[in-house]
Parts: structure tokens; C-alpha cells; sequence
């Protein structure tokens, strides 16, 4: 369990061979549904979870309640997934196993959810006391995100003085770093810690972190150069949210993913099924320069029934097409209004703050640096590094790349 908890790159080969050694074990085929379904297909992942609750069942009520939260999780279930869990931690507090699914409270993309999943955790990790790295890792996280980052860093660092393989914990840290705009030494950290173990689970999401401090600090060969190195090209939404930076940075992206992917991704059944899923795709479609693919999105977005897609995706995804095809002016009426809002788009704190890069270079293409550096005034004065920032309210034109 401490691979598991630590997101180890030994995880997954743990698991199946826990699996092997009981096959009867319904917790062991849970946790590697959790783990390793996002690569099964439908009906094997539905096989193994039916096999697993009902091992599960006959091991006992806590075993079955886990693995009932796993079926809820991986069918993307996260609504059903969260009240399940507030129920779980009613009934066995601090529970380590069952906090591997606390991103489902993110994943419902409501705030409410958010925030009830925020005081969880801050209540378990009490529970759990300053010596549990596990959970001290979970509440560093959502400081984080509620833009405590003293506190974030400060309890990412307890967890991993605790257990120097603490995922969670090291993942906080890069969120934290990421606010100040630390730079190399932030990077220095993210190559340090995957050193030891190239095959952790969040190796390609960490990387993906380092490249945006090499964009902080102006060094964009350098996040091309690990963008490619980490990042497939299948990997949609980290390599757009990167390569968008770049672009807006009046910079050449790294390597691009396949315009015909991106399509196949945004058609599949499921494909437009979260909202932020849909705007990475938006992002990647920008890249491209793909215009009337995304006038297309915007429109589905519009007549979506849910709130989220109408009022906040299908404005962003409209802006990202007028950018692509040299109207700045339109983008920054579309982006001007969000503000907030744009929180239900999904994501955090990091992966939303392109949007207001967007608006930022709108502005700057339009002539309107003062109210650009007003716009971006949070970060020059207080970031380390940022000369990403610097690049943004510079005049220039993001049209995305040429096509392949």
C-alpha cells in the first residue's frame, strides 16, 4: 500500500501481482481497476469490478465500500462517487485507501462539491494527525488550490520529510512553485524526484509542470525539449496547454498532436462528457488553428443543456476561434465578462490561468496594454520569474501553428 499511496511507478505491477498471488482478494482487483482501467475497455472494466464487489462483500463492509467508490470512479460516476464517500469517512475516518479517490470531488466540476471535498479533507487529515504523510500530502494539495501556498508548501514538505515518495505531496509542491514563479530551482526539484523513480505515476504531469517554469522563466527551448521528451503526442490536453503558452508567448510550440486525433477525441462517444476534457480539446483545435472546428465546438457547446458549457466553455471556445483567426477584438469582449466564472470550466488553479493568458494577449494585440498589466499585475509583482508574463503584454499575433 505505501507503493500505492506514494503513486509509485511500481504501482500498477504491485497490484497485478497481488491480484495474481489472490485472485479472491476483491480489494486488490479494486485498486487495480482504480489504477489501470483507464486502459481497459468497457466490458473487461465492468468484468473485474463485477468480480471484486463481490469478493469484496464477502471480506466485509469496509472492503465492499472501498470498491464500491472504485466502480463509482472509474464509470465517471464523480457526483455519486463524492456522497459515497462522505458516507465512507463517516464510517472509518482517515481512511488511506479510500483517499485515493478524493479528485472525484474536483471531477464533479461544481464548486460546491469542491469545497466540500476541501473541508474533507482538511477534517480527515485532523483525524489522521500531523504524522499520517499520506494525508498531510491530501490537505497539502487543497491548500494549494485554495491558494494558500505557504501552507500548501510548508505541509508538502512535512510529507515528504515523512516519506520523501510522497506523490501527492511532491505534485503540491510543484503547484506551489508554480504561484511564485521559483523557476529552475522549481524544475531542479521535479527532475530530482522522478530521478528516483522515471516511471511514477505523475512523471508526464510533473514534467509537464517543469516545462511551465522553463515558460516562466523565458527559457522556451527548454519546456519544448521536455514537452517532447514527456509528453506523447496522444497526450492531448498537457502538450495544447503547453504548446497554447507558447504560442501566446509569440513562441514555436513543441511537438504538435495529430489534428485528426484531436477530431476523433471530441467525436467519440463521451468525448464532449466534461467540460474540461472538452476545453483541453478546444485548447489543442487553437494549436492547430483549426478555426471552424472550434466556431463548430462553440456551437455544441451553446446548445449544451448544461450551464457550464452554455455560459463559460462556449464564450472561451468562441474566443480561441477568433484569436486563430486574427480578431482580438472579438476575443476580449467574449473572455472580458468571465472572471470567476471561469472556475466551472474545470481544472485547477494552473490549468485555468491560460484562459486568462488569452485575455492577457487580447489585450496586448488590441492595443490596451494598460489594462493588460493590470489584468497580470498578481503575478509580475510577485513572481520570481515572469517572463512569460512579459512576453504576454508584448504587441504580437497568435494565430496557432501552420499546418503539419
Amino acid at each position: 500500500m505505501e507503493a500505492v499511496l506514494s503513486l509509485s511507478g511500481g504501482m500498477v505491477p504491485l497490484l497485478r501481482q497481488w491480484v495474481g498471488a489472490e485472485p479472491d482478494c476483491g480489494l486488490a482487483r479494486g485498486l487495480l481497476a482504480l489504477a489501470a482501467g483507464d486502459g481497459w475497455d468497457d466490458t473487461t472494466l465492468k468484468e473485474q469490478l463485477v468480480i471484486a464487489h463481490r469478493d469484496a462483500l464477502g471480506a466485509g463492509a469496509w472492503e465492499a465500500s472501498v470498491v464500491y467508490g472504485v466502480f463509482l470512479h472509474t464509470h465517471r460516476q464523480y457526483r455519486l462517487a463524492a456522497d459515497h464517500l462522505v458516507g465512507h469517512f463517516g464510517r472509518r475516518p482517515a481512511d488511506e485507501v479510500a483517499g485515493l479517490m478524493l479528485g472525484v470531488f474536483s471531477a464533479c466540476e461544481d464548486a460546491g462539491y469542491r469545497v466540500a471535498g476541501e473541508a474533507l479533507v482538511e477534517e480527515q487529515a485532523t483525524v489522521a494527525g500531523p504524522d499520517d504523510w499520506a494525508w498531510t500530502g491530501w490537505l497539502a494539495a487543497a491548500r494549494a488550490e485554495q491558494g494558500r501556498v505557504r501552507e500548501a508548501h510548508a505541509l508538502a514538505e512535512q510529507a515528504l520529510a515523512l516519506h520523501p515518495r510522497a506523490g501527492v505531496a511532491a505534485h503540491a509542491i510543484a503547484h506551489t512553485e508554480h504561484e511564485p514563479g521559483v523557476g529552475p530551482a522549481a524544475a531542479s526539484f521535479i527532475d530530482q524526484w522522478l530521478a528516483a523513480d522515471p516511471q511514477a505515476v505523475q512523471t508526464r504531469h510533473l514534467s509537464w509542470h517543469a516545462a511551465l517554469q522553463s515558460i516562466a522563466c523565458g527559457d522556451f527551448a527548454d519546456a519544448r525539449r521536455r514537452a517532447d521528451e514527456a509528453l506523447p503526442r496522444q497526450d492531448v490536453g498537457m502538450r495544447a496547454a503547453t504548446n497554447w503558452r507558447l504560442l501566446l508567448a509569440g513562441q514555436e510550440p513543441a511537438g504538435r498532436s495529430d489534428p485528426a486525433h484531436i477530431r476523433e477525441l471530441r467525436d467519440a462517444p463521451g468525448g464532449m462528457a466534461e467540460v474540461f476534457h472538452t476545453f483541453n480539446l478546444a485548447l489543442a483545435l487553437a494549436v492547430e488553428a483549426a478555426t471552424d472546428d472550434l466556431h463548430a465546438l462553440a456551437r455544441l457547446a451553446a446548445a449544451d443543456p448544461r450551464a457550464e458549457y452554455r455560459e463559460v466553455l462556449s464564450p472561451v471556445v468562441r474566443a480561441l476561434a477568433e484569436i486563430t483567426a486574427g480578431s482580438p477584438a472579438a476575443a476580449v469582449g467574449l473572455l472580458s465578462g468571465l472572471d470567476e466564472d471561469c472556475e466551472r470550466i474545470g481544472g485547477v488553479r494552473v490549468e485555468r490561468e491560460i484562459i486568462q493568458d488569452t485575455l492577457a494577449r487580447a489585450l496586448a494585440d488590441t492595443g490596451e496594454h494598460t489594462i493588460a498589466a493590470h489584468l497580470l499585475h498578481h503575478r509580475t509583482a510577485t513572481r520570481h520569474h515572469h517572463a512569460y508574463e512579459d512576453h504576454l503584454l508584448t504587441t504580437g499575433t497568435t494565430k496557432g501553428a501552420a499546418p503539419a
